[in-house]
C-alpha cells in the first residue's frame, strides 16, 4: 500500500448532468440496476457501453445468477464488492470472484460464459462495466484474467482517502489492467467524512462517477448514492476533485477512457461497427463458431 499526495487540478470538471439507474434484472432473474443504457448513453459515455450495479442481502433475487450466454465484440470488467460468484466459458476459463475482485474478460471474437453465485445467503454486491473494443480488435481471441483483492493495487492519501486503481494509472500507481487504445481509468475510492480526493484526467477522455455510498460534492453539486455523475468534457481541463459530505464513509467509482468514435451497432450481447457484422455475430454464435 502507497502514500500519495494527489495533485490538485488546476482547471477541475464539473457535473454535466446526474443519471439515475433504471431497476430491471437479467441472467435468470438476477435484480439489478442499470446505469448505462441505450444509444444516446453509450455515444456520451464512449467506450464505456454499459453499466450494472448489482447488490442484494436476498438470495431470491441473485441465487439462479447469469446462465451460459454469448458475448462478441467488447471487454467485460466485473467487479465484486462482497460475495461469491463462480466465472466458467467456453474458452476453458475458470475462477471464483469473491470480496475485492476482479474478472477481466475480453470476449473479442465470441465467448459463451455462465456467473453463478457461490452461495446461498449473505450479500451479493458490485459491478459490472461493458468496455468496447475498437474494430480492428473486435475479432481478436478471447482473453481472461482474475485479479484477487490483493492483487488490486491501491494507495491511501494523506487525507486517509483509500484508492482502489483496477485499471489505469491515477496519481503515479498503475492499476491491474492497462489499454492502449480506450486507455480505461477505473478506481474504487473511500472517502472519510470531510476528506477531499483529487486525480488527473485528460481532457479527451469521457468520464462518470457513481456514488454507492454516501454523497460527494462535485464542484458545487452533491451527487447521492445511486447517481451517476457524468463529468463535463471541458476544454483543457485536467482532473477532477470529489469531496465527502456524508456524515459516514462515502464510496463510489470514478471510470474514464478515451473515446473510440466509431459505430456501435449492439443486438444484446454483440456490439459491433455494423448490422451485416451483427448478422454475422449471431449466425456464428447459432452455428456454434464462437470459442
Amino acid at each position: 500500500m502507497n502514500t500519495n499526495t494527489p495533485a490538485t487540478p488546476r482547471q477541475p470538471r464539473a457535473i454535466e448532468t446526474l443519471v439515475q439507474g433504471i431497476a430491471t434484472s437479467d441472467g435468470a432473474g438476477v435484480k439489478l440496476t442499470r446505469i448505462i443504457h441505450g444509444n444516446k448513453l453509450q455515444r456520451r459515455l464512449d467506450p464505456f457501453l454499459m453499466l450494472d450495479a448489482f447488490g442484494s442481502n436476498d438470495p431470491d433475487e441473485y441465487i439462479a445468477g447469469f446462465p451460459d450466454h454469448p458475448h462478441r465484440g467488447f471487454e467485460t470488467i466485473t467487479y465484486m464488492l462482497a460475495g461469491r460468484m463462480r466465472h466458467r466459458d467456453s474458452a476453458g476459463h475458470e475462477g471464483l470472484l469473491e470480496d475485492g475482485c476482479v474478472q477481466w474478460m475480453t470476449a473479442a471474437r465470441g465467448v459463451i460464459h455462465s456467473e453463478i453465485p457461490q452461495q446461498k445467503d449473505g450479500v451479493m454486491e458490485g459491478f459490472q462495466l461493458w468496455l468496447n473494443l475498437p474494430a480492428q480488435r473486435k475479432m481478436d481471441a478471447p482473453w481472461y484474467r482474475d485479479f484477487p483483492a490483493d492483487a488490486i493495487p491501491q494507495y491511501v492519501t494523506p487525507a486517509g482517502v483509500t484508492v482502489r486503481v483496477i485499471a489505469g494509472i491515477s496519481n503515479g500507481i498503475e492499476g491491474a489492467v492497462l489499454r492502449a487504445t480506450t486507455e480505461p481509468l477505473y478506481l474504487d475510492v473511500h472517502l472519510p467524512p470531510g476528506s477531499t480526493f483529487s486525480t488527473a484526467l485528460p481532457d479527451d477522455h469521457n468520464a462518470f462517477v457513481y456514488v454507492y455510498r454516501g454523497a460527494a460534492m462535485i464542484e458545487g453539486v452533491e451527487a447521492t448514492a445511486h447517481y451517476m455523475s457524468i463529468l463535463a468534457n471541458t476544454p483543457c481541463s485536467d482532473g477532477v476533485t470529489v469531496s465527502a459530505t456524508s456524515a459516514e464513509e462515502t464510496r463510489l467509482i470514478l471510470v474514464a477512457g478515451k473515446p473510440l468514435n466509431e459505430p456501435i451497432v449492439q443486438y444484446g450481447p454483440f456490439v459491433m461497427n455494423t448490422q451485416d457484422e451483427v448478422r454475422q455475430a449471431m449466425d456464428d454464435y447459432r452455428s456454434g463458431r464462437f470459442a
